[in-house]
C-alpha cells in the first residue's frame, strides 16, 4: 500500500462498516517469529492494520517491521513511545501529542526529535492527539511519560482536550486506557467526547472481550485497537470475533 494514502485508507473503512479494527504489536511482547506469525493472522482474521510499538522499547525495531512487511499487506502503523522507536519498514506513524499531560517533553519535544528522521525515512505522519484515561492501574505509559491520566468519571475534561486537539489541527483522536489496564474506556467517556468533535476517535486499553468492543463502537469510537489480549492469547477465533463484531 502506498505511504501517501494511509489516512484516506482509514477514512474508507469508516466509509464502509461501522468501525474499524486495529491490532497493536509490542515488539517487546513477542519476538521476530512469533511477530509475524501473529501478523498473519491478523490478517486472516480481518483486521483493518496493524499498529507497532510500545511504551519501551529495548529490541531492535528494523528486523521486526521489515518481516511484517513481508508477511503481510495489511497497513503497518508505528505506535511510538518516544523519538527513537522509528524504522523506514513501516507506512505511516500515529504522531501523537500527549494532550491529557503536561510534560512538554510528550507534548513536543519527541516530535521535533522524531520529525527528521519521519521525513527520512518517508512515513506518513498522521497527527493525533493521545489522550491517557485513568484504568483503574498504573500502566507503562503513565510511568514512561510522568503524567497523570484524565480520571476515568471526569469526561468533561476528556471533551475539551479531544476539542482542542481538532482546532489544532490534529486528525485523530487516541482515548488510551493503557496496555493492561484493568479498566477500559468508559462508554459516558467516549460518547462525551464523540459529541464534541468531527475526527475519528481511536480507545485502546482493557478491551478484553468483543462484546466491550461493541459497547466502545456503540458509544462513539471509530477504531478499536486490542493488543494484550491478542498476544496473550494468540487465538484466531478471537481475533475474528473482534474483527466481525467491530466490523457490524
Amino acid at each position: 500500500m502506498a505511504k501517501s494514502c494511509i489516512l484516506n485508507y482509514l477514512h474508507e473503512v469508516l466509509n464502509k462498516q461501522k468501525a474499524g479494527y486495529l491490532v497493536l504489536i509490542d515488539p517487546e511482547e513477542c519476538d521476530l517469529e512469533a511477530c509475524a506469525k501473529l501478523a498473519c493472522e491478523v490478517e486472516r482474521a480481518g483486521a483493518d492494520a496493524l499498529l507497532l510499538g510500545g511504551s519501551l522499547l529495548t529490541r531492535d525495531l528494523h528486523p521486526i517491521a521489515a518481516s511484517l512487511k513481508e508477511q503481510t499487506s495489511l497497513p503497518i502503523i508505528l505506535f511510538p513511545g518516544d523519538s527513537m522507536h522509528l524504522t523506514p519498514h513501516a507506512d505511516a506513524i500515529l504522531y501523537t501529542s500527549l494532550i491529557s499531560g503536561r510534560n512538554p517533553n510528550y507534548l513536543i519535544g519527541e516530535q521535533v526529535k522524531a520529525a527528521p528522521w519521519i521525513q527520512r525515512y518517508g512515513l506518513q505522519p498522521i497527527p493525533t492527539g493521545y489522550i491517557l484515561i485513568d484504568g483503574g492501574n498504573r500502566t507503562a505509559v503513565e510511568f514512561m511519560s510522568g503524567t497523570v491520566p484524565i480520571p476515568r468519571d471526569k469526561p468533561d475534561i476528556a471533551g475539551p482536550h479531544a476539542l482542542a486537539a481538532q482546532y489544532l489541527g490534529m486528525q485523530l483522536v487516541y482515548l488510551e486506557a493503557g496496555s493492561g489496564a484493568k479498566l477500559p474506556v468508559s462508554n459516558a467517556m467516549i460518547s462525551t467526547v464523540n459529541a464534541q468533535i468531527d475526527i475519528p476517535i481511536i480507545v485502546g486499553g482493557g478491551i478484553r472481550t468483543p462484546e466491550i468492543a461493541a459497547e466502545k463502537v456503540n458509544a462513539g469510537a471509530d477504531f478499536i485497537v486490542t493488543g494484550n489480549i491478542i498476544e496473550s492469547s494468540g487465538s484466531f477465533e478471537l481475533m475474528k470475533q473482534f474483527a466481525d463484531t467491530v466490523h457490524g
